[in-house]
């Protein structure tokens, strides 16, 4: 990620939070990762006009106080915020909450592995799509894909 604009990091899990870090490291991504622990925190992060806007929000859907589609509904019917692409991390891989987080305008969904391999390779497709036109465009136009 060339950008320099920080990845706003939403999770609520230490270890997994340290595996996002450690993989976005591992892809040589060098923008400052700004970390909350739930969708109630973020906002508080992205409405603070002393913050940049992340270039980047990388979420787990089920996080305490606010979940992950909440988060979503709030931040796509704001035009300030709509147009920061999301991508998001979540254990299940259950249609109805794809089809949700699509609608919601992600612009991906990634099903957590447990294999450490396996999640850098879920983050290099990322990778691959932010360097990518399509990713430039307009992210909320197409479905999500899950990985």
């Amino acid at each position: 990620m060339a950008d320099k604009q920080p990845v706003l990091l939403i999770e609520d899990d230490r270890v997994d939070a340290m595996t996002v870090r450690r993989a976005l490291r591992e892809l040589g991504a060098t923008n400052q990762v700004i970390q909350t622990t739930n969708g109630e925190q973020a906002l508080e992060y992205l409405r603070n006009q002393d913050n940049q806007l992340p270039c980047l929000i990388l979420m787990d859907l089920n996080t305490p106080r606010m979940t992950g589609m909440e988060f979503l509904r709030i931040i796509a019917a704001d035009e300030s915020f709509r147009n920061i692409p999301v991508v998001v991390m979540s254990t299940s891989n259950e249609p109805r909450e794809v089809d949700e987080i699509s609608r919601l305008g992600a612009c991906r969904y990634i099903v957590k592995s447990v294999d450490y391999r396996q999640f850098v390779e879920e983050f290099r497709a990322i990778e691959q799509l932010w360097n990518s036109a399509e990713f430039a465009a307009d992210t909320s136009s197409g479905p999500v894909k899950p990985y």
